[in-house]
């Protein structure tokens, strides 16, 4: 929201109130609080009247700083608030002299008393400043008060993150509202928005405020970043990194890391699609017909008319389509597939639940009592109240019963249509708050139910706020069938995964309308090199003999491909589980120092060694970037030399896929399935490992812990090996190479 006209003037019916020097300053041992008038005091009569503003720094942990900015304290502040998982840290508080500092780490915060602002510091130099008229007290005519706060911005400085934005990567220059919304892929509108971002410039903001938080990147202020809240407090983290991959490690760690998703998750998924007609028949003929053509699957979803129409949610198969769904799903299971149910936490006035729902107060309702309905999704529809404790039991319950039938995972969607007018919270929550915070709650009890009901979980999740990245999957929501589409949805998920989100999604072919065969072919290259991959549409089908038989072998190709590379990917996902650094990394993240790598969002790392650069266009023609060293493509081990762009053509069993120098990469023999023994007989390669260099891999069991570990130290054309934990037979080579590697000496380690 922009409170000024330009540099000199404020918008109509705008007074601003900006502190001028802190009148006091006091050591409370963990916090330093400042008393900061609006007005310089020359005299005691200046000491009347308002406003103050009362300014608290502390840190929770080494390396962040806490600002609160308040005004009135005395407001009720019922909640939401974002959980947070850190104790204060002990700073370090001086107040001698013109400056008042707390130290937290390498980060300090300096407040200059006489001429108020704050300047954030490491390493000796600025990281970032609240200059003057920075902070801000905002008092408008017709919406009431508010609290901003402006950070400067660097010269070349870019801001990322903010979500799941699917508008233009780099942030500067937007206007950025967090407030949740299903509005598609194709619009400024986000389905999981996060008051976080990071810079380039080493550090991150994270605003502790559920509620609409409005950002001006660069806009209001072209070398600031504004952020503001309708309210009479605001917080803010500042994270100093100083690399991109710190700052989202002590982001998550602050918010919480991300859970690892079971193996088989990260196998393809298939669909039966939105408004699709289905029943067990046309379920069997997708995967016979996947089987008979030799196309690996781990997971069919049944979308939302697995429920008979207007009762949704009642979470009963419809018994005419499905008269003995527990058979069904054990025939499934029997197939070595594991099987996921669409859901949303509404509930139609036509289920059966309602009524009960309603009667035990387990809805949302209205100030005078009322069940609080409306007709936008589903005729009549309450939605289920997780503030109430005992609705959060009852909603866990049909998981669970679910869950025994053969469910497996839960599809989450919904959950940005959660109304703030006449809105009565069974806990009291503040509506305006509750509204993003809402798909906190939501997730969090479905994945809780399925990790107590069988000891993994793994959703399908829409919508979210800061903290879901604690509850994967996620995916980007309804894409078109464009190559626009696959590449906006590409810059949302990258947006996402600099927000905190280790595993991320999205429909292969694209959710609106029926994708030409070379989209089809393109995206699903695209999807199976992504952390996890689901074939999805709306009103058709997305088997891949619909669209041609040659997109029957690249979807077998890529599949196949996949479950080759899970000894890698998999423990690339117990990385992202341990730090919070993601799976699927924008360029910047993994190499922060090379400038060429800052604006990229047509490609990515998967995990710190594979570079993809999918392919957006009906030409073949791949243009993408590849950072300093040698590089090796994937396919067919030629080189590339790095720090240039490449233009090249890919047919349709091809991509840039290029393995980093310096890597010893491990992947398996098995295509037909993502979940197997990792380290029987694994494959480790190594790329461009140049004299005196060393490399390792790590192989992971099935449930996220070291099987073994092989480091690998090249001597001339010679390796030095070292074999720690579990020995178990192996093969190493060398990429380009059909010679056996010429070993000096082995050393084994046992665990």
């Amino acid at each position: 929201m922009k409170f000024t006209d330009g540099n000199w003037l404020l918008q109509p019916g705008i007074k601003a109130h900006y502190p001028a020097e802190v009148f006091e300053a006091e050591n409370k041992g963990q916090e330093l609080e400042l008393y900061a008038p609006t007005r310089h005091i020359r005299h005691r009569g200046d000491t009347l009247e308002g406003p103050v503003l009362t300014i608290r720094l502390s840190s929770p942990i080494e390396d962040v700083i806490r600002v609160r900015i308040s005004h009135f304290e005395g407001v009720n502040n019922p909640g939401p608030h974002f959980p947070l998982f850190a104790e204060d840290s002990g700073p370090t508080i001086d107040l001698n002299g013109q400056f008042a500092t707390l130290t937290a780490g390498k980060l300090t915060a300096r407040v200059n008393r006489k001429n108020y602002g704050i300047e954030f510091l490491a390493d000796g130099k600025v990281v970032t400043r609240s200059p003057s008229r920075g902070t801000g007290y905002i008092k408008s005519e017709k919406e009431g008060a508010f609290v901003h706060e402006q950070l400067t911005l660097g010269v070349g400085e870019l801001v990322y993150g903010l979500g799941e934005r699917f508008t233009s990567f780099i942030k500067n220059g937007q206007t950025v509202q967090i407030w949740n919304r299903d509005g598609g892929t194709g619009s400024d509108q986000a389905y999981k928005n996060v008051p976080f971002y990071l810079t380039n410039h080493g550090y991150g903001v994270f605003v502790n405020q559920p509620e609409q938080v409005d950002f001006e990147v660069a806009s209001e202020k072209v070398s600031r970043v504004q952020f503001s809240v309708p309210s009479e407090s605001l917080e803010y983290f500042v994270i100093y990194g100083p690399s991109p991959k710190e700052i989202l490690e002590k982001y998550t760690q602050l918010t919480g890391k991300p859970a690892l998703p079971p193996a088989w998750s990260f196998g393809l998924w298939l669909t039966t699609s939105f408004t699709t007609s289905y029943d067990e028949g046309t379920v069997n003929s997708f995967l016979d017909g996947m089987a008979e053509r030799d196309l690996p699957l781990s997971v069919f979803h049944f979308d939302c008319f697995w429920m008979r129409a207007f009762r949704w949610c009642d979470f009963e198969w419809d018994p005419e389509v499905f008269p003995d769904p527990e058979a069904m799903l054990q025939r499934l299971h029997d197939r070595g597939l594991k099987v996921c149910v669409w859901i949303n936490p509404y509930i139609a006035q036509r289920s059966p639940l309602f009524a009960e729902a309603a009667s035990k107060g387990y809805l949302l309702k209205r100030k005078d009592g009322s069940v609080w309905q409306w007709d936008l999704w589903q005729p009549g529809m309450g939605i289920v109240d997780f503030t109430n404790p005992e609705a959060c039991l009852w909603f866990a319950a049909h998981m669970k019963r679910l869950t025994r039938m053969g469910v497996d995972s839960f599809k989450t969607d919904f959950g940005e249509r959660i109304p703030t007018e006449d809105v009565a919270w069974f806990d009291g929550s503040d509506p305006e708050k509750m509204h993003n915070f809402y798909p906190y709650l939501y997730n969090r009890v479905v994945f809780e139910a399925l990790q107590e009901e069988t000891g993994e979980a793994a959703l399908f999740a829409r919508s979210a706020t800061a903290g879901c990245q604690q509850f994967p999957v996620h995916w980007g929501g309804d894409c078109d069938s464009t190559f626009e589409s696959m590449a906006e949805s590409l810059r949302g998920g990258l947006s996402l995964t600099l927000s905190g989100f280790g595993f991320w999604s999205h429909d292969i072919g694209g959710f609106e309308g029926m994708p030409p065969a070379e989209l089809y072919k393109r995206w699903i290259a695209f999807g199976l090199m992504s952390s996890h991959s689901r074939l999805h549409g709306s009103t058709s089908y997305r088997v891949p003999w619909l669209f041609d038989d040659e997109a029957v072998d690249v979807l077998r190709h890529f599949s196949s491909l996949k479950n080759r590379l899970m000894p890698y990917l998999f423990q690339e996902a117990v990385h992202t589980h341990k730090t919070g650094i993601p799976m699927m990394r924008a360029m910047m993240l993994e190499f922060p120092q090379d400038p060429a790598c800052h604006t990229l969002d047509r490609q990515y790392m998967l995990g710190s060694s594979l570079l993809v650069a999918p392919v957006f266009n009906p030409d073949s023609v791949a243009e993408y970037y590849v950072p300093e060293g040698i590089w090796t493509d994937l396919f067919t081990g030629r080189t590339v030399q790095g720090g240039r762009w490449v233009r090249e053509q890919h047919d349709f069993m091809s991509m840039p896929l290029l393995v980093k120098p310096g890597t010893l990469l491990a992947s398996g023999s098995v295509e037909t399935r993502a979940d197997y023994d990792f380290g029987d007989e694994a494959v480790l390669t190594i790329y461009q490992l140049d004299d005196g260099q060393s490399a390792s891999a790590t192989v992971p069991t099935l449930s996220g812990e070291v099987d073994y570990t092989i480091t690998v130290t090249r001597e001339g054309d010679a390796y030095r090996v070292k074999h720690t934990g579990n020995v178990r037979p192996y093969t190493l080579k060398v990429a380009g190479s059909d010679q056996p590697v010429r070993v000096l000496t082995t050393e084994a380690v046992p665990v």
